[in-house]
This record gives C-alpha cells, sequence and structure tokens, in this order.
C-alpha cells in the first residue's frame, strides 16, 4: 500500500527537527550523561535511530496521525535508553499534539485519558516507591511531554470544529436566506402576472372578439360600430397598463389607484358596451379590508372576460353577498355551445381567481351548474376567519 503524500508544511517541520538533533548530536549535547544509570548505549551514534524514526513520523503528522503516534512512542521509549536527544523529545510532543488535532475523535478522545493517567502514574508510582520529592519530577515531565501536547490540541481542536461550525451555519443562513430572497422574487412575478393579466385580458378580449365580428359581416354599420368597441378597449387597456407600470415604477403610488368595490359598476358598464346582457346585486355593508376588494374586483373582472369570451347569449348575473364576516363574490353565465366568435383562452384565468383567494384563506370553485357555469369564491373579511 502507498504511504500518503505528506504535507509541505510536515516536511519542513521534519527536515527542521532531524537537523536540529544533528546539530546536538554533533556538539554532544544529550539530555542525560552517560554515567545515567537508565542510558544503556551511550555515545552519540544510538540517538541517531529514534532521532531519524521521529523525524518520519513527523512526515506522517498529518495524513497518518495515529500511526506517527504509535511510531513515534516506540521511537521515545528508545531514546530513553540512550544519551538523549532534545529535538526528538520536541518532535515526539508535536507528533501528541498532531494525533489530537488531526486524528478521529474517538482516538482523539483516548489520547487524552492515555496521557492524563499517565501523568498521574508517573506522579504518584514513582513517589510511593522512593519516598523523595524529586520523584514528582517524573510526573512533571510525562505531563510535560504527554498530557501538555495532547490538551494543547484538544483545545485547538474544539476551537477549530468550532469555527468549522460557525461557518456551516453562516453559509446555511445565507442560502436560507437566497432561497426567501427567490421565493418573494418568484411570488412578487405571479402576483405581477395577475395584475396584468386581469386588467388586460378583459380588453384584449373584447378587442378579438369583436375584430373578428367585423372582418365576418360585411355591414359598414356594424363595422364601425364593432370598430368604435374595439377604439374604447384598446384606450381603455393602455390606461390601465401605464398604471400598473406607474405602480411598479413609483413606491410611493398611491393607494387609491388599486380597484374598489365601488369600481363594479363601471366595470359592468363596460361589459355591457362589449355586448353582454349583465346585472350586478351587490349587498355588502361596512367597511371591507382592500385586499378582499381588490381580489373581488378582480375575480368578477376575469368572469366577465370569460363570459364574453365563451357564454352563450343570455343574462350574466354578478352578486356580492356579506355573510358570517365573509363576502361571497358569484357570477352566473349562460353555459353551453356557442356559434359566436370565442377569442383563445390558455385557462390562466381560473388559476389566478383561486390563487386570489388562496391567499386570503377563502375557498374558490367553479364549473357548469345546470344550464349556467358559475364561478364562486368566499372571502374571508378577518384573518384566521375559518371557512
Amino acid at each position: 500500500m502507498a504511504l500518503p503524500r505528506p504535507h509541505r508544511f510536515d516536511v519542513y517541520i521534519a527536515a527542521g527537527g532531524l537537523l536540529g538533533g544533528l546539530l546536538l548530536v554533533g556538539l554532544r549535547l544529550g539530555t542525560r550523561p552517560s554515567s545515567d544509570p537508565i542510558t544503556l548505549f551511550d555515545g552519540p551514534w544510538p540517538v541517531l535511530l529514534p532521532l531519524t524514526v521521529l523525524a518520519g513520523c513527523e512526515l506522517l503528522r498529518r495524513a497518518a496521525p495515529r500511526a506517527a503516534l504509535l511510531t513515534g512512542t516506540a521511537a521515545i521509549c528508545a531514546d530513553l535508553v540512550t544519551q538523549g536527544n532534545l529535538a526528538a523529545i520536541l518532535m515526539f510532543t508535536d507528533v501528541v499534539y498532531a494525533a489530537v488535532l488531526y486524528g478521529p475523535l474517538a482516538s482523539a478522545r483516548r489520547i487524552q485519558w492515555i496521557t492524563g493517567l499517565l501523568t498521574v502514574a508517573g506522579t504518584l508510582v514513582p513517589f510511593a516507591l522512593w519516598r523523595v520529592p524529586e520523584a514528582l519530577l517524573i510526573g512533571v515531565v510525562v505531563g510535560v511531554v504527554a498530557y501538555g501536547p495532547a490538551a494543547t490540541g484538544w483545545i485547538v481542536r474544539n476551537h477549530r470544529d468550532a469555527a468549522e461550525a460557525a461557518r456551516l451555519r453562516a453559509e446555511q443562513t445565507a442560502l436560507l436566506a437566497e432561497m426567501d430572497r427567490t421565493q418573494a422574487v418568484a411570488a412578487e412575478r405571479a402576483r405581477m402576472a395577475r395584475e396584468l393579466h386581469d386588467m388586460v385580458a378583459n380588453h384584449l378580449s373584447a378587442i378579438a372578439i369583436h375584430s373578428t365580428a367585423a372582418l365576418s359581416i360585411d355591414d359598414p354599420a356594424t363595422s364601425r360600430e364593432a370598430l368604435t368597441v374595439i377604439r374604447e378597449n384598446s384606450v381603455d387597456g393602455l390606461a390601465e397598463m401605464r398604471r400598473l407600470i406607474g405602480i411598479l415604477r413609483d413606491d410611493d403610488h398611491e393607494p387609491s389607484a388599486v380597484p374598489t368595490l365601488d369600481g363594479l359598476t363601471a366595470l359592468v358598464d363596460g361589459a355591457r358596451a362589449n355586448g353582454l346582457d349583465v346585472t350586478l346585486d351587490t349587498r355588502h355593508h361596512g367597511a371591507v379590508p382592500a385586499p378582499v376588494e381588490l381580489a373581488a374586483y378582480r375575480i368578477v373582472q376575469e368572469s366577465l372576460t370569460n363570459a364574453l369570451k365563451h357564454a352563450c347569449p343570455g343574462r350574466v348575473r354578478v352578486s356580492l353577498a356579506q355573510r358570517d364576516d365573509g363576502l361571497t363574490v358569484a357570477v352566473s353565465s349562460p353555459y353551453g355551445d356557442r356559434d359566436a366568435p370565442r377569442a383563445p383562452g390558455s385557462g390562466a384565468g381560473l388559476v389566478g381567481m383561486r390563487e386570489r383567494a388562496s391567499l386570503l384563506g377563502g375557498t374558490f370553485d367553479a364549473g357548469p351548474e345546470g344550464p349556467h357555469w358559475t364561478v364562486r369564491a368566499t372571502l374571508p373579511l378577518r384573518e384566521g376567519v375559518p371557512e
């Protein structure tokens, strides 16, 4: 199996430790004299083996921290029976530190416990055997060489993990903010599409129907009447489109520009001018919230547009009734086969009406009821009112 490639910084550490240790060997500066009882191999040459092994462990401190620690532990134990080298001790402390910082979490915890127990044992056992205060220094040395680097690596690891967690939370927050922004843009686009459709579709449908009638009937009077209706609807459609563009451009646009229930009479009059036989029955009292007024107006407007495009000859009935804190809007038109010219439809009108009712927490239904096609919506007048 190929050995992992060492990190460039680890190569610098290993080279620096090895060169520093060789310099100490050349100067004959060991950590113990040759007369020390634990020095089994005196002289400068036995020191080179553990020094070289520990330098090799430094190469693996990040790529294979557990293997480096196990090998380094054996090397530092071998260093104990020589005259010793300060560079070897320093490299071993760094291997312990790296094993806790870069190794698996379970290994880092075990190293903490093991080095802590070794420090306690190195303090108590020699003192219990020799009964001299100098024996306590063994525990101090074990703590400095083993437990100190492990504790430092654990602290640095905790700070690093906390910083990584904070970075991930920041990225998630930014991602959620971007998702909210995208959803807000999509909702605003859908709202603008509904407004544009509801404001312009009625006039364009009338233009399409009357232009078809003018082309199919060779009668100057009929053509002139159709062209008059086409011109009126074109002017009204352009005016409403300009108003919508003004609302989008001007943040301080006056709320009075928003259609209200008071405008239903003019809306019905416009439908009559386009050829529909329309009756209006409004039975609402008290103030109606502005969003409910706008939704009711647009539902009536779109229903009249659909009646103009698809309804059979006959009377179209528009009714508004306020009951139990809710406003009910109903538009009924003759349903069946139609011989008159039809304007093309995409089905977006029904979708838009349903969305308007749903956004206010209301209900919407559209479909045939006997010989009539009925659109019915119930809009709550207070937020949270059950339907």
